[in-house]
């Protein structure tokens, strides 16, 4: 009988790919937004430039992703390569780096630089705790430290994104 389920490495690699997809989409844009924001720049330049960066990031990360699954299955197989996996995994990047950015830049479409910026970065950590939730279900881990910890780190790196603005603006 064929089973539906991939099996436990094949989870864990989708798995992988989305969670690092939606934290490192949270984290990147909403730290690039609240640094561009704190610099001073306009709101249009704010929603130009987080697009484009969702854009390229989704598309630098999936790559990156494809790339990275290949050259390790091909280490760790017998000699084949499964090309399904790694374009599977990579699209899994694609689509939740892509997704999980426009979080932190629904703010900016409805509302100007101040308030956005506060709203941009509670929805973020929120979104954070919240992947760590899920994260921690998948896993079967305690869910509260699983979202405690991916709002933690990813909380830090916000942080920095809002330092750097300052510092340049």
């Amino acid at each position: 009988m064929i089973s539906l389920r991939p099996s436990r490495k094949l989870f864990a690699g989708r798995m992988r790919n989305f969670i690092f997809g939606v934290e490192d989409s949270l984290v990147s844009t909403v730290g690039a937004l609240s640094g561009i924001n704190i610099a001073g720049l306009s709101r249009a330049d704010i929603l130009l430039a987080g697009v484009v960066l969702i854009f390229v990031e989704a598309f630098s990360m999936a790559a990156g992703s494809f790339l990275s699954e290949r050259s390790t299955e091909e280490y760790m197989g017998d000699g084949v390569s499964h090309l399904k996996h790694s374009f599977i995994n990579g699209s899994i990047m694609f689509f939740s780096y892509f997704f999980a950015g426009f979080i932190p830049i629904f703010p900016y479409i409805f509302t100007g630089a101040p308030s956005a910026l506060w709203i941009s970065v509670s929805l973020s950590l929120f979104a954070l705790f919240a992947l760590g939730l899920v994260s921690g279900k998948m896993t079967g881990v305690n869910i509260f430290k699983s979202g405690l910890r991916i709002f933690l780190v990813g909380g830090l790196a916000v942080a920095l994104g809002v330092a750097v603005g300052r510092l340049v603006g």
